[in-house]
């Protein structure tokens, strides 16, 4: 559990139905809940601490986690946490409709931008050093409602367009939690690369490429359609995720 002194007067419990090893806290519009979750892991939450985000227009949720090896390696758990989010989303759209993964950190629904995840770990941890704690976090637009004409924005699309139905903030962060403890539980039991299997099922690559594996430290291994093959890095944990607007504090529209 999380200790009284170190929660927010903004923060309060979320009232979500979560496997054993998660406390769930549900924090105001005003924060944001990757912030929040970390300054929550540096003052000493325990992992499984999962914080909701309040703000209506975007489904945001941050868990603390608790890497056992070097931070080289534990950033894969950036893979565990969007396998979980777009397995959560896929079990409550219409199920014609894929749900892919952009390397590294976004999510798309049906062609478009619907979200994205992120890592966050201790400021100054180095490549080679186990961090006291991770944070993964996920967000999805819930409604382009404030945006005005979703020609405007045709690059992203939204919950409330996609066929979900209504209500889903509790629902899909319960079922986030469940696969997210899935996920780590495959990595544990059956080794990273069926975990990373499983990322690779969902993963968009160029037509007629062929993804081979992904790194011990997260590098992408993937051959275009002519033969030549390709690696992609696991960007820092500091990098800023390629969906996250820093105007808005959230999805890019």
């Amino acid at each position: 559990m999380v200790a009284p002194m170190t929660a927010s007067p903004e923060t309060r419990p979320a009232g979500l139905v979560l496997p054993p090893a998660f406390t769930g806290l549900l924090v105001s519009p005003a924060l944001d809940a990757h912030a929040e979750a970390c300054r929550l892991a540096e003052a000493g939450a325990e992992a499984g601490t999962l914080i909701l985000g309040g703000r209506e227009a975007v489904i945001d949720v941050a868990v603390v986690l608790a890497p056992e090896e070097p931070l080289a390696g534990a950033r894969r758990a950036l893979f565990a946490g969007m396998w979980a989010l777009a397995e959560a989303v896929g079990g409550f759209g219409p199920p014609e409709i894929p749900v892919t993964i952009l390397w590294p950190d976004t999510l798309h629904f049906n062609g478009a931008r619907l979200g994205g995840g992120r890592l966050g770990a201790p400021e100054g941890c180095g490549e080679t050093a186990v961090p006291d704690w991770l944070v993964f976090s996920g967000a999805l637009i819930a409604s382009k409602r404030h945006a005005g004409d979703p020609g405007l924005t045709p690059d992203s699309t939204a919950l409330d367009e996609e066929g979900f139905p209504p209500d889903l903030r509790g629902p899909l962060v319960e079922s986030f939690a469940r696969h997210l403890t899935k996920a780590f539980e495959v990595w544990s039991e059956d080794g990273f690369a069926r975990l990373a299997g499983h990322v690779l099922a969902r993963l968009a690559l160029p037509p007629g490429a062929q993804a081979t594996g992904i790194g011990a430290e997260g590098t992408l291994q993937w051959i275009r359609a002519e033969g030549r093959t390709e690696r992609w890095p696991l960007p820092p944990t500091h990098a800023a995720p390629s969906w996250h607007d820093p105007a808005n504090g959230t999805v890019r529209l």
